[in-house]
């Protein structure tokens, strides 16, 4: 497989630590708020990978923090703190916020057919290995201590700036556009492992340390769990591209400096989804959730289809006309795996062997869903049986993820179902007229009458001719 490496800026061939393991790490949720679907978008690339890496015949173990502790808009303790605020907004606790959000994330992303990981850790479980991770960076002289916070130090690192060449006047207070200088840090891009001292003197989670009663930082988090499940040497971490500063890059300085080598060797970045007026956001906008989707009528899954049509390092317009479209070919794909016979048996191991070729030439080139679902529609249009159709189409989908057989199968019985109802109905409306032709013929016509106006109601127009009664319905 070749993957682009955010690391190297460069598509490399994927070669995990461990000839036929991977041990991937995918950045989780803030469950302050139910997940926006350009979150999930990310979420859903993730899943394709990892499901992709799985059906090429790698043992995957992917692990997934849950942050629910104080999530900052900046390094510099600026902004909001994302979980109190959540929980003022709800009149609830800051861990029933986590609880109910966290079920809501993963409710959607059963909804959107998303892989749960193999371990999801929330934050606040892991407060003994923060606490080492900081105290191992002092001891190696990577941190420092300043008015109750610690620090990292930037300035010990040959190179900081990993994934972009940045220039230091671009950064001139730090991490993000807007924020204000930290007077605390030694330098400009020095970030938080350990708060004791913040503008938020009503934080409701503390924790005892070395250093006082206090708090994580916000990057501290994704490398002592990633490290405490999947040890020193990762192979793979995953998230959007809005982390990969600082995020990221602070993730990748900290946990080298405490491991003292190199650390996770690829990074996959999953680019925004944007609306006509910029990227998506909870602040900005319609709040354009996975709920909200089928409430206006769309399957989640044609969400999924939409977000496959696009490659994951192109940013991806949203607007629902765009969803339209995808939920009328999504609708025609399931219209002509349904149209199959699975009864129809026959066997073309070559061109079955080209088929699985070329789907994984899509996949496996840097990801390419696009293509990936393209050969759907080359498989439908082969020379193969009906049933090794069917049988392909359900094992590509198993990467996927569009439930292409379940939905084709459901409109199987629909279509079976109804030439059963016609039938009810004919026999209802022919014992319906007899009835009126039998009341006619005692001269009880206020019967009769009534017996039209029935039928009528029901859409049925009838026509009295010398052979007979006729009807039309509709």
């Amino acid at each position: 497989m070749k993957l682009y490496n955010s690391l190297s800026h460069e598509k490399e061939e994927f070669v995990p630590y461990t000839p036929g393991k991977v041990k991937m790490y995918t950045c989780g949720p803030t469950v302050y708020h139910f997940a926006h679907i350009g979150n999930l978008r990310t979420y859903i690339m993730e899943d394709v990978l990892e499901k992709y890496l799985r059906y090429s015949g790698y043992d995957v173990k992917r692990v997934m923090n849950i942050t629910d502790v104080g999530h900052l808009t900046s390094d510099a303790d600026t902004g909001e703190d994302k979980m109190l605020k959540g929980a003022r907004r709800e009149h609830k606790t800051v861990m029933e916020i986590a609880q109910f959000y966290t079920d809501a994330f993963f409710a959607d992303c059963a909804k959107l057919h998303i892989r749960t990981p193999d371990v999801v850790e929330p934050a606040t479980h892991c407060i003994p290995e923060f606490i080492t991770m900081v105290q191992g960076l002092l001891d190696r002289g990577y941190a420092y201590v300043a008015d109750g916070n610690v620090y990292f130090d930037t300035s010990k690192l040959d190179k900081y700036y990993v994934f972009h060449n940045f220039e230091a006047e671009d950064l001139e207070v730090g991490v993000r556009e807007g924020v204000e200088a930290d007077e605390r840090k030694r330098n400009k891009t020095d970030f938080v492992l350990w708060f004791t001292k913040s503008k938020f003197e009503d934080q409701e989670l503390k924790w005892e340390s070395p250093w006082g009663l206090g708090y994580p930082g916000w990057h501290i988090e994704c490398s002592a769990i990633s490290i405490k499940h999947l040890g020193e040497y990762l192979d793979l971490h995953c998230g959007g591209i809005d982390n990969a500063f600082p995020h990221h890059t602070n993730e990748i300085a900290q946990s080298e400096a405490y491991l003292g080598h190199p650390w996770c060797k690829y990074w996959f970045h999953v680019l925004h989804l944007n609306t006509a007026t910029g990227k998506m956001s909870k602040s900005s906008g319609e709040f354009l959730t996975v709920s909200l989707l089928e409430e206006k009528g769309y399957d989640p899954l044609v969400y999924r289809f939409f977000c496959l049509g696009s490659h994951y390092r192109k940013a991806l317009v949203f607007s629902w006309e765009a969803l339209d479209n995808a939920a009328a070919a999504y609708r025609k794909l399931v219209s002509r795996i349904a149209a199959l016979d699975p009864a129809a048996t026959g066997e073309n191991a070559e061109t079955a062997a080209a088929l699985r070729a070329q789907f994984d030439e899509a996949l496996g080139n840097d990801l390419n869903t696009s293509l990936g679902v393209t050969v759907l529609y080359d498989v439908l249009k082969a020379p193969l049986s009906d049933a090794r159709k069917l049988a392909l189409i359900g094992e590509f989908d198993g990467v996927l993820s569009l439930g292409l057989l379940d939905a084709a199968e459901r409109e199987r019985e629909a279509a079976s179902a109804a030439p059963a109802a016609d039938d009810a109905l004919t026999a209802k409306i022919e014992e319906m007229i007899a009835q009126r032709a039998a009341a006619k013929k005692a001269k009880d016509y206020a019967r009769a009458d009534a017996i039209r106006a029935e039928l009528s109601a029901m859409g049925v127009t009838l026509k009295d001719t010398p052979a007979g009664t006729e009807y039309t319905i509709g």
